[in-house]
Order: C-alpha cells, then sequence, then structure tokens
C-alpha cells in the first residue's frame, strides 16, 4: 500500500513580505505562520509522517516550532522553491517507494480548510499522477500593454483557467522525474513540473480538484488580518 509524506518547503526568505525573519515565522495570533500550518495538516492526515524544508542556515526554526511528534526537519533548502524540494525528496529517497504519494503545501497556507485536504487525497488516491488544489477564476482578466506600461491591451477570457492552490500531491517518482527535467527548478510549483514530464508523453496531466477561497497565501503582511479571520470563522478544526 502506497504510504502519503507531506512536505512543506520552508526556505525562502520572503523578501516581498519584509520583516527580520522569513514570512513563515511571521506571527498569526500569537503563533507562527508555520505553526499554523503544521497544526493544519496534522489535523488533516494524522498519522502521517511532515517533513519541513528548511534553509540550511534557519536559525528560527528550533526556537519558533520546535520538535513535533511526526514532523522532521531537513535543512536542504536551495534557491528556489523546486529545488528546495528536489533536495528534499533526494533526501528521502531511501525511504520513499516510487509510487508513494508526495503531499507538497506552502508553509504560508494555515487556512486550507481539512475537509479540502481530505477531498485531494481521496480523489486522487487512486490516480497514476496526482493533481492539485484550485479553484476556477472568477475575476476579469486583463493583460497590461507592453509598449505602454500602466494600461490594459486586452481583456483576456478567464475560460478554463484555475488558480492553483497547495496542497499538490503527486507520486514520488514521478515528481522526481518531474524535477529533474531541464528548466524543472524554475518551475513556480510542483504541477508547472509534472505538465512539463506529461508533455514528454511520459504521464498524464495533472488533476485539478477544487480548492477553497478560504486557503489563502500570505504573501504581504496586510494577508495576516485576513487569515486571522478566516481561521477564527473556521474554528479550531478548520
Amino acid at each position: 500500500m502506497s504510504r502519503l509524506v507531506a512536505l512543506v518547503p520552508a526556505a525562502g526568505g520572503g523578501s516581498r513580505f519584509g520583516g527580520d525573519a522569513p514570512k513563515q515565522y511571521a506571527l498569526l495570533g500569537g503563533r507562527t505562520l508555520l505553526a499554523r500550518t503544521l497544526d493544519r495538516l496534522a489535523a488533516a492526515l494524522s498519522p502521517c509522517d511532515v517533513v519541513v524544508a528548511l534553509a540550511r542556515e534557519d536559525s528560527h526554526y528550533d526556537a519558533a516550532v520546535g520538535a513535533r511528534a511526526g514532523v522532521v526537519a531537513l535543512r536542504c533548502g536551495g534557491d528556489t522553491r523546486a529545488l528546495t524540494v528536489a533536495n528534499a525528496l533526494a533526501e528521502l529517497a531511501p525511504r520513499c517507494a516510487d509510487d508513494d504519494w508526495m503531499l507538497v503545501h506552502d508553509a504560508a497556507r494555515p487556512c486550507v480548510p481539512v475537509d479540502a485536504v481530505l477531498r485531494l487525497v481521496a480523489e486522487l488516491t487512486r490516480d497514476s499522477v496526482g493533481g492539485l488544489l484550485a479553484i476556477p477564476v472568477a475575476d476579469t482578466l486583463k493583460r497590461e500593454d507592453r509598449d505602454e506600461p500602466g494600461r490594459v491591451r486586452v481583456t483576456e477570457s478567464r475560460v478554463g483557467l484555475w488558480q492553483a492552490q497547495t496542497p499538490q500531491m503527486f507520486r514520488f517518482g514521478l515528481l522526481r522525474a518531474a524535477l529533474a527535467l531541464p528548466d524543472a527548478l524554475e518551475a513556480t510549483d510542483e504541477a508547472q513540473a509534472v505538465e512539463a514530464l506529461a508533455a514528454t508523453g511520459a504521464c498524464r496531466q495533472p488533476r485539478l480538484v477544487v480548492g477553497s477561497a478560504q486557503n489563502i497565501k500570505v504573501t504581504y503582511p496586510s494577508d495576516l488580518v485576513f487569515a486571522a479571520a478566516i481561521i477564527a470563522a473556521q474554528g479550531d478544526r478548520g
């Protein structure tokens, strides 16, 4: 039977967020984003092995999060998210089979509803590839004019467009193969890397699983206000 391992890339510096510490250590209701994210995964997936991929020079985790049952911290971070994930997979390779599942979730998505995580796992369990949480794009999309920045060039059709979220869940061997492709380490999420692998004919394209508008990603300090409101409305379990 395939096992499931959750991976939380947490090696970024959060340059858009600012502050003295990386974004994942910002406080949300008195606790760090990373701690809250780990709590949410535990509520949805326990018992499940969880791996946190930290920057090699991380000096915050031990004090800000600390030891947790079932959680292993690896200081294997790279210059990009994709490289951090690839490094973590390399370290996990001796104890993971190719058909095991890797569920990758952003450290800065502490509001993901438990039922959304459970839906992702349930819908992908028998899939040969995997997929991701996402929501259909509802807003009108404008493309900026490159020749006249700040002005609209055209309105883009939103038909068939989805906004990607995490978790994203793929077979271990397939995700490693995808991240080994040329230019894969520039991918902004795991699904993009797998899409490139699918384009070679090696597998099918990732599956879309309906996510939740509550599953926001904290990118700027102002996002903490919205995250706090969502968590308060969700209650303890989410």
